[in-house]
């Protein structure tokens, strides 16, 4: 990869932190690596952004997270699901009390594990405790087809239904398929939130309205400007009275929604660095997320029943 990319490579950790001194560093290396690497490399002091999911136990989180506050480093976890673009004005309406307080919010196989935990978790707040969680596991066979993302049929898949209870009362349910990337069979991917005031399905938010006697939507304006003669999102404008506005940090540049979600968690880590401040996500954030998976898979084993989460 460095001779292709005309970069220093290095295969020593050590090395190349005494010869390249760089200024930060992503740890992006194989799923079961994610935590003993970023563990390693955060004894370095330096500020980091490490792959989802943080580390694959809470031993390794915990370490990463406590050299953290040893060294002083900020460290960010790049989860961008809820950085999306439509994502970003869904969680704006809640914050700014359009929809009252989400009681209950679904994941319905638009993430896997962490991804879909961390999208429940942004409607309920991520400052509010997960308490216990529970999960039941089932294996179906189905008609085979083929797999967009494996390139091998897909055969049977293992579905997961999970409830995460709050401190504050709420629910969250995850439900998830292991064919739900890049299957045409299971083609629907989507989010829900029901809240005191509203509820959104999808990006389809509805509130009440003022008489009480019928829903009315709100309407969510993606607004696009020209970059360089390609299309590009400059905010996204949820009609409420106040207006509600979600503004791209990257309308400069020409960059889709997924290219805005992980630009965010770069940008997120590299105003840490400059302005002194925790980056938006973190570490605790992301130890949370799989804290919460690891607590619905001890469930599964056990029939179903809930696991206080650690």
């Amino acid at each position: 990869l460095g001779v292709k990319h005309g970069v220093p490579a290095f295969i020593d950790a050590d090395r190349m932190i005494a010869e390249a001194k760089p200024d930060l560093l992503i740890v992006a290396v194989h799923n079961p690596e994610n935590g003993p690497v970023g563990r390693r490399m955060a004894e370095y002091g330096l500020p980091m952004l490490l792959e989802t999911p943080i580390a694959n136990s809470l031993e390794d989180a915990d370490a990463i997270i406590l050299a953290s506050k040893r060294t002083g480093a900020p460290i960010e976890v790049a989860e961008q699901y809820y950085r999306r673009p439509m994502e970003r004005i869904k969680r704006a309406l809640i914050q700014a009390g359009v929809v009252g307080q989400v009681n209950v919010a679904y994941n319905d196989e638009m993430g896997h594990a962490y991804h879909g935990i961390s999208l429940v978790r942004s409607y309920i707040g991520f400052d509010v405790p997960v308490t216990s969680a529970s999960m039941v596991r089932r294996q179906y066979e189905v008609k085979s087809h083929h797999n967009w993302l494996r390139g091998a049929p897909n055969e049977q898949e293992a579905w997961e239904h999970g409830v995460m209870q709050f401190a504050n009362g709420a629910i969250g349910v995850f439900d998830w398929t292991t064919i739900g990337y890049g299957s045409s069979l299971r083609w629907q991917r989507s989010t829900r939130f029901f809240a005191s005031a509203g509820m959104a399905v999808g990006d389809e938010v509805t509130v009440l309205s003022a008489d009480g006697r019928d829903r009315a939507p709100i309407r969510l304006e993606r607004r696009i400007h020209n970059v360089g003669g390609m299309e590009t999102l400059a905010e996204v404008v949820a009609h409420t009275n106040p207006q509600v506005v979600w503004r791209n940090p990257f309308s400069a540049y020409y960059m889709d929604d997924e290219m805005i979600a992980v630009g965010s968690c770069l940008m997120s880590l590299v105003d840490a660095v400059r302005s002194g401040r925790q980056p938006e996500y973190g570490p605790v954030q992301g130890r949370t997320d799989q804290a919460v998976y690891l607590a619905m898979r001890a469930s599964a084993e056990q029939g179903g029943a809930p696991v206080a989460v650690g």
